[in-house]
């Protein structure tokens, strides 16, 4: 078996996740290469998820009886979590979303209906990049064409990483807004966020950051990161699905307009005006995921039991060892960085002609689960003149054995294409 330095007891680990024990086809052991796309959950999650609906299954903050209570005490226990996992200076500033998704088209909508100084309108340019997930494309793309401002975005270079030779022409003083990703889903890229965040500082922007696939993957510091707003997913980082965060600075959420009306958000209600409660109330209207948010407290519980810097160390090693073991297989191509360093832990490539589509195919007979397709970025599959890719994306319980395992599929699928 092959010793990685850094690596987590996987062996141990592995105990907590039951679904790491299904056997597919046939028998065949599976192996779960698709944490980009969602993680596995911890037996400690499941229990968190059915303990609730089993014992304290209320609607939150209304009830004056013992369940509301207990619901509504575990909802916000779940905030206080989130705020502390990423060193949030106030747990008024963390507000659950439904996923990342609905959590940049909170952004962006707040700023099309803000007034100034925060508004988005015809005078003024939104920034992204090129590697975006469509969550963070498609939002931007209708703020623009609802306001008529300017969507711009920095390009690519060859090795997969931001081109910011033009960073002071591309962020200027008619630039509102600049959303990137702190780590890429289909590269891999973990962007310089000091660099982008200070030329956006100078001009005045606020900066939006998803960071959907670094929250599960690495501490997470939004004080440190200095945005205004960061998002990230539950279900990526061993919570369930249906439950996103946005955080975003306290003053901006108070000065900003909510995106969604309707109960819970309100403070006062008659049938000729509204006024709005305080955040987080203000933007999370209607029944909370009340569930999710408990599971995802108790993911958050289960991460912090192991350490978000051994979880790194850990992924960084096994990152290392898959560049090696891949670049190793003939007429493979990595799309993006080639390097462990300032990478995450999700590898996309190509295998000759063979279509993305029919490797995973292969590989799923084999048992050995992998992502395809252009991954909610096509713009990146563009740039790079390539219909889709195959993507193998790992995490706390992955192991050197599941890369040598992906690497002899690989080797079957060659066998099998000629």
């Amino acid at each position: 078996m092959t010793q990685l330095p850094g690596l987590l007891d996987t062996e141990a680990l592995r105990k907590d996740f039951p679904i790491l024990d299904r056997q597919v086809h046939d028998g065949k052991k599976l192996v779960y290469l698709d944490n980009a796309a969602t993680s596995q959950k911890p037996r400690q999650v499941l229990d968190a998820l059915n303990e609730y609906y089993e014992r304290y299954n209320a609607n939150v903050h209304r009830g004056v009886h013992v369940l509301a209570e207990e619901a509504t005490a575990l909802y916000e226990g779940a905030r206080d979590k989130v705020a502390e996992f990423i060193n949030a200076p106030s747990r008024n500033e963390v507000i659950f979303t439904k996923n990342a998704s609905e959590s940049l088209n909170l952004v962006a909508n707040m700023l099309g209906w803000a007034d100034e100084p925060y508004r988005v309108d015809s005078d003024t340019e939104i920034v992204i990049t090129e590697m975006e997930h469509h969550s963070n494309i498609v939002p931007w793309q209708l703020l623009a064409q609802r306001t008529g401002a300017k969507l711009k975005w920095f390009g690519l270079t060859d090795d997969g990483r931001l081109d910011l030779s033009n960073i002071d022409e591309v962020i200027n003083e008619k630039t509102k807004i600049v959303s990137f990703v702190l780590v890429s889903n289909i590269l891999g890229t973990q962007n310089p966020v000091e660099a982008i965040v200070r030329r956006a500082q100078e001009v005045g922007a606020l900066v939006c950051i998803d960071a959907s696939q670094a929250a599960p993957h690495m501490p997470l510091d939004v004080q440190a990161l200095q945005a205004d707003f960061v998002a990230f997913t539950g279900h990526k980082m061993c919570g369930p699905t249906g439950i996103g965060v946005l955080w975003g600075r306290q003053e901006l959420l108070e000065d900003l307009p909510p995106f969604l009306g309707g109960g819970e958000m309100i403070e006062t209600v008659s049938m000729h005006s509204s006024t709005y409660a305080p955040a987080p109330h203000k933007f999370e209207a209607g029944t909370p995921p009340v569930a999710q948010a408990v599971g995802l407290g108790a993911a958050i519980d289960y991460l912090n039991s192991i350490g978000m810097d051994k979880i790194l160390a850990h992924e960084h090693a096994l990152t290392e060892y898959a560049v090696k073991r891949l670049l190793e297989v003939p007429d493979l191509r990595i799309i993006g960085p080639t390097t462990a360093e300032e990478r995450g832990a999700a590898i996309s490539f190509t295998l000759g002609d063979i279509h993305p589509h029919d490797v995973g195919q292969v590989l799923d007979e084999q048992g050995i689960a992998v992502r395809v397709g252009h991954h909610c970025a096509r713009p990146v599959c563009l740039r790079y003149g390539i219909p889709a890719t195959t993507r193998a994306s790992f995490y706390l319980y992955s192991t050197p054995a599941e890369i040598d395992a992906l690497v002899d599929g690989l080797e079957h699928v060659r066998n099998f294409f000629g």
